[in-house]
């Protein structure tokens, strides 16, 4: 054995005691998966090393894999329920899918970036095959396999388009993100929150302030001042 080879497995299981457990990540199913699953499979050869730090790790594109401890609270935010059709919209390298899975959801993880897509399809086949791949824009949503139980938009986004709220399924269907600040002085900063279909309309609810990139199939287009 080469004993300079990173030991991903204690690494694991420190990301889970050290870093979710002490910071109210409280569901079983998620620990579970999260101490189960190897991160490092959903990373480039060249990143693995990076995959238990409690940060964002970069990914081509300008797009991240999400911070274990933001990932892990947004999960255990949207409460899956076993039998539930989940949409991952911005699912990247398919690690928050798999996650998702492993609670008894049926997923389906929705991607645009043909190189993130490169990097999922083979960690999901051999880690989480049940969940199925979708190529589309992001911020079209996945209609065709609507109405959704639950969406998960995993990236920060400015604020969540009607088309995609449609999607959920109604009265019940719910839905989670990081709804990012507004302006220069909020850069990198956003709110989680919870997002439930009613007749009116989505009733949002702000749950814990956390930073996660904007995605950039939302990033608003450019205006122009005269």
């Amino acid at each position: 054995m080469d004993s300079s080879a990173p030991d991903f497995t204690t690494a694991r299981q420190l990301m889970v005691d050290g870093q979710l457990r002490p910071s109210k990540v409280t569901d079983p199913r998620v620990l579970e998966a999260m101490r189960r699953l190897p991160r490092e499979r959903f990373l480039p050869p060249a990143a693995a090393t990076l995959a238990y730090i409690d940060e964002d790790v970069p990914l081509p594109g300008g797009r991240v894999l999400m911070e274990p401890l933001v990932l892990a609270r947004l999960i255990q935010l949207a409460a899956p329920r076993a039998g539930e059709r989940v949409l991952v919209i911005g699912a990247g390298t398919g690690y928050g899918a798999a996650v998702l899975a492993a609670t008894g959801a049926s997923v389906v993880a929705l991607e645009e970036d043909s190189a993130l897509l490169a990097l999922a399809r083979p960690a999901l086949a051999a880690l989480a095959p049940a969940v199925v791949v979708a190529e589309g824009p992001l911020g079209a949503g996945w209609g065709s396999g609507a109405p959704w139980d639950l969406i998960v938009i995993e990236g920060a986004v400015p604020a969540v388009p009607a088309s995609i709220a449609e999607q959920l399924r109604p009265e019940t269907g719910r839905l989670v993100t990081v709804l990012a600040a507004s302006g220069p002085a909020g850069a990198g900063h956003g709110r989680a929150v919870l997002a439930e279909r009613t007749p009116a309309g989505l009733a949002m609810r702000p749950e814990f302030d956390c930073a996660t990139p904007l995605l950039p199939a939302f990033r608003p287009a450019p205006s122009f001042v005269f």
